[in-house]
């Protein structure tokens, strides 16, 4: 369940944080903790277990889609995975899933240790350690949502030495079920979930920066239909 930055360190990473890297790293980070299958198409539930380090609405006069020329209001929403975080990977709402590669801007991946460090040592958020956000190799993961009759994204996000981001399929637009597992990234990551703005819904973020969540446990967006009047 969703904790706040301070309890989630005294409960979840001080018991384990005297451990051995080398268990650390062959057991712990490989566990895949058996999870209820919670189904509630009311929500967009956490891809990921991790901080949650930012949430904000983009604008389209600040676009960061503009396909074939529509410019889209989105709703981000960042999930930073620690080193001790579960990383395995869940469908946030049902639909048919896509996914394309996409190569790190520069020469490396950039590391994440900074923001690790902030959130363990002093349990802040420091984002302006956070420039693997764009240029570090990802995944980006379409869902189409026929519920919604839209798409939105999930977008995995590797360290500097993360070995693969692994699809548990390799199959393009096929049916996922809402908190499935589709995917583990190896080492170190963040995954962001995207959700272009509606007229037909609204999205409301329900947790704030600096919680700490569970994938498939704890829902990120409530989403609601809007009356012919709310419609924006």
């Amino acid at each position: 369940m969703a904790k706040s930055l301070r309890e989630w360190v005294d409960n979840d990473v001080t018991p384990v944080k005297e451990k051995p890297l080398r268990w650390l790293a062959e057991e712990y980070f490989f566990r895949d903790p058996t999870r209820p299958a919670l189904t509630d198409t009311s929500y967009f539930f956490s891809p990921a277990d991790g901080i949650v380090v930012y949430q904000q609405t983009v604008m389209p006069d600040e676009p960061i889609v503009d396909i074939k020329g529509k410019s889209y209001s989105l709703l981000v929403i960042g999930v930073f995975m620690t080193f001790v975080d579960v990383h395995i990977n869940r469908i946030p709402f049902p639909g048919r899933l896509s996914y394309k590669e996409l190569e790190e801007i520069g020469t490396y991946n950039q590391p994440m240790l900074g923001v690790e460090k902030s959130l363990f040592q002093e349990l802040r958020l420091d984002t302006g350690a956070a420039g693997y956000l764009h240029t570090n190799q990802r995944m980006l993961n379409r869902v189409y949502a026929p519920a919604l009759g839209q798409s939105y994204f999930v977008l995995q996000i590797a360290d500097y030495d993360v070995n693969s981001i692994m699809p548990f399929q390799l199959k393009q637009n096929r049916p996922v079920a809402q908190n499935q597992r589709f995917s583990q990234i190896r080492y170190g990551s963040q995954v962001d979930l995207i959700v272009p703005l509606s007229r037909r819904f609204e999205f409301s973020p329900l947790q704030q920066p600096g919680v700490h969540v569970e994938a498939g446990i704890d829902p990120l967006v409530r989403i609601a239909h809007r009356s012919p009047e709310e419609a924006p």
